[in-house]
C-alpha cells in the first residue's frame, strides 16, 4: 500500500484514537515535550526482508541518506545541547556509507549512540569491521530478536537467520557486550496479539538464552506490531485488520500517554523530512516543520504531535515504545 492507502485505511476503523485520547486525557492534542533523542533512518536497503517490518525494507529499496542530510544531521548533534540520544536506525543503518561518519562525530559530541542492527549484517561480506567499530566506540546495540527458538524467529525473519544472529550475539558477548558495553534485545509478537509482561518474557529469554547458548543480555524489550507497510498488508489480505484494531484500542491505556517517544525527539528520514517517530515517518505523516533544512528548536519542542488510529499501537496494554514498555 501507499502511504495514502495505508492512511486511509487506518482511518476506515471506528474507533477514533484522537477521541479516546480527549476522553482519557481531556484533549485532544497530543503536546511534544522535548528533544532528547535525535533518530535518524539513514535509508531502507537492508540485507533482510522481515513479515513484520514496519519499515518494509529490503535488499531492493534504493533510499540511502546522502552527504548533505548527514552533514545536517551532524550540525544538529554538535550544536543542539538538549539531544543526549542520537539512535540510528534504517533498513540496516550500517550499510549507509556515512554510518561510521555519524558515530564519529555523535562519540565526538558526547552523545549516546544507539545501533539499531539487525545482528546478521555483521554475517555479511564486506562488514568485518563492524563489531569492533561498535565496541570501540561504546554504541549501544538494540537487536531484533523475535524469538528464542529458531523456527519462530526464522518464521519472522527468514531460514537462518536465528542461526546466524546466536553467531553474533556471541560474538557480541565476547567484547564485552551484554556486561561492560550495553546489548538490548527487541522482541515481537508472531501473531495478532500484545505483547506479553516483558519483564516476563525478559526472564525467558534470559534463562533460554543462557543455558542454551551461553549468551548474555542486558534488557529485553517488548514492542508490539504496527499497522504499517507489511504488517498491515498482511492484515487486510487475511481480513484480520478490524479485529487487530479492536485488540489495540481495547487495550488502550492512558498511563502511556506521558511517556510515549514521540514526545520526545525528533526523527529524520534519509531525505531530511522530519517526523515526530519513526511510524508517522511510515505513513508520510510530517511534524508541523516538514524538512532539517528549516529546523528550529523552540518551535519543535512546543509542536503538536501528528496522530491517527495506528497510535493505538503504541498506547496498548503496557504500552510500545523503541524503548519497550511505557508503563507498569
Amino acid at each position: 500500500m501507499t502511504e495514502t492507502e495505508q492512511l486511509d485505511c487506518l482511518a476506515l476503523y471506528d474507533r477514533s484514537f484522537v477521541d479516546q485520547l480527549a476522553e482519557a486525557t481531556g484533549s485532544k492534542r497530543l503536546e511534544a515535550i522535548g528533544i532528547s533523542t535525535l533518530q535518524i533512518n539513514v535509508g531502507r536497503l537492508c540485507n533482510q526482508a522481515c513479515h513484520h517490518c514496519h519499515v518494509d525494507a529490503s535488499p531492493r529499496r534504493t533510499e540511502i541518506m546522502g552527504p548533505e542530510i548527514v552533514a545536517r544531521c551532524i550540525d544538529l548533534i554538535e550544536n543542539l545541547d538538549e539531544i543526549r540520544t542520537v539512535d540510528l536506525t534504517g533498513g540496516a543503518p550500517e550499510m549507509n556509507p556515512h554510518f561510521r561518519e555519524l558515530v564519529t562525530a555523535s562519540v565526538r559530541a558526547g552523545k549516546h549512540v544507539i545501533d539499531r542492527c539487525n545482528l546478521t549484517i555483521a554475517e555479511e561480506p564486506g562488514y568485518e569491521w563492524l563489531l569492533d567499530f561498535l565496541a570501540e566506540h561504546r554504541v549501544e546495540v538494540v537487536s531484533s530478536l523475535p524469538h528464542y527458538s529458531a523456527a519462530r524467529t526464522d518464521g519472522q525473519r527468514g531460514r537462518g537467520v536465528f542461526e546466524k544472529s546466536i553467531s553474533v550475539l556471541k560474538q557480541l558477548n565476547a567484547r564485552g557486550y551484554g556486561s561492560d558495553l550495553p546489548l538490548n534485545l527487541v522482541y515481537n509478537p508472531s501473531g495478532l496479539f500484545l505483547s506479553g509482561s516483558q519483564s516476563e518474557l525478559e526472564r525467558d529469554f534470559r534463562e533460554h538464552l543462557s543455558q542454551n547458548y551461553g549468551i548474555v543480555f542486558n534488557s529485553l524489550y517488548c514492542i508490539n506490531n504496527m499497522p504499517i507497510n507489511r504488517f498491515l498488508d498482511a492484515l487486510v489480505r487475511k481480513n484480520k485488520f478490524q479485529q487487530y484494531m479492536e485488540t489495540l484500542a481495547n487495550a488502550f491505556n492512558p498511563a502511556t500517554i506521558e511517556g510515549l517517544m514521540c514526545r520526545n525527539q525528533i526523527s529524520v528520514s534519509w531525505d531530511g523530512y522530519l517526523f515526530d517517530c519513526d511510524f508517522n515517518q511510515m505513513l508520510g505523516m510530517p511534524a508541523e516543520i516538514r524538512h532539517i533544512a528549516d529546523f528550529d528548536a523552540r518551535a519543535f519542542r512546543e509542536r503538536r504531535i501528528a496522530t491517527a488510529n495506528h497510535c493505538y499501537g503504541c498506547t496498548a496494554g503496557a504500552g510500545s515504545s523503541c524503548g519497550g514498555e511505557l508503563a507498569g
